[in-house]
């Protein structure tokens, strides 16, 4: 499913994003509104209706192809550290994910720090997700994502989630997540030079922010240091050039380990979150799609429940 613009090589969009990452610092408002502008530079394709969601004060976006009213939900969390990143921000990506996937997509627009520091987040992710469940969405026709952050908040909602007695989606798609705030793998060093998104130094002060006095190694913000039993199998996608690598690598295996259907996919030369540039670059574009039909295979196989 080209666009037909997806011509740019990896290699130029790293040139640019590092160029950009070169900028001097803006106030924490006006990266929230630069992030923003993401919906006026990236249109949503074609064939998806975007409409605003209130789920009980909690506000949102709701992302709906063609005739696809009935179909199951993706529950997606953006990116931006914590701090930055909206429904609005993440719409052409969400909206594209809707059309890959052949479903709904429901972005929350989830609290952010300092205003709303951890755990807050994570109360809004299961807010979200109990919201769903008690309008009649069967959880075998659910699924939850998110990218960078919203990768962490989509495990650590399931955790929750898991420990309040509600029951699994039937999968999870990880993009790029930030898992492990303690901020402290290997590829913090390994990939500081051959990331041009994220510093070791900025994600630290940025953990440092989210968390506002609380525990790096807490489960709910690092899922990587949670027991991992009984969450539903997931996709994790993650570029082989991300200082944030090693969370994924070890996401994946402590999965497993637990006896989760954990699937990764290392994308050679990648970076962070490449899917949301998917209108500029091929492998963008071929990773959405990859993760769409992760989904619609985990949502036709999910164990049915008969009507009696």
């Amino acid at each position: 499913m080209s666009n037909g613009r997806g011509q740019m090589s990896i290699d130029h969009l790293k040139e640019l994003v590092r160029e950009r990452s070169r900028r001097a610092e803006m106030p924490l408002e006006e990266r929230r509104a630069v992030m923003d502008m993401n919906s006026e530079m990236f249109p949503v394709p074609e064939g998806v209706a975007v409409e605003p969601a209130d789920l009980g004060g909690l506000k949102g976006e709701w992302s709906i192809p063609a005739k696809a009213e009935k179909a199951p939900v993706l529950l997606y969390f953006h990116g931006g550290g914590y701090l930055i990143g909206s429904s609005r921000s993440h719409r052409h990506l969400t909206s594209r994910l809707a059309l890959a996937s052949n479903a709904r997509v429901l972005s929350v627009d989830y609290a952010l720090a300092p205003e709303r520091p951890f755990p807050a987040g994570v109360k809004d992710g299961v807010k979200s997700y109990r919201w769903l469940l008690d309008k009649g969405y069967a959880p075998e026709e659910i699924a939850i994502g998110g990218d960078s952050a919203g990768g962490g908040l989509t495990m650590a909602t399931m955790l929750a989630a898991r420990d309040e007695g509600l029951p699994m989606p039937a999968a999870a798609i990880l993009i790029s997540p930030w898992t492990d705030l303690t901020c402290d793998t290997e590829t913090y060093k390994s990939k500081a030079d051959a990331d041009p998104m994220i510093t070791p130094e900025n994600i630290r002060e940025t953990a440092a922010t989210y968390l506002a006095g609380a525990a790096a190694s807490d489960p709910l913000a690092s899922p990587n240091l949670a027991d991992l039993k009984g969450l539903p199998p997931m996709l994790i996608h993650v570029g082989s050039d991300e200082v944030l690598l090693d969370d994924s690598r070890d996401l994946e295996k402590r999965a497993i380990a637990a006896g989760v259907d954990a699937e990764i996919e290392i994308w050679d030369g990648m970076i962070h979150v490449w899917h949301a540039f998917y209108q500029m670059l091929p492998e963008g574009e071929q990773a959405i799609e990859r993760m769409g039909a992760y989904l619609s295979v985990k949502w036709n196989s999910a164990e049915k429940i008969p009507v009696i």
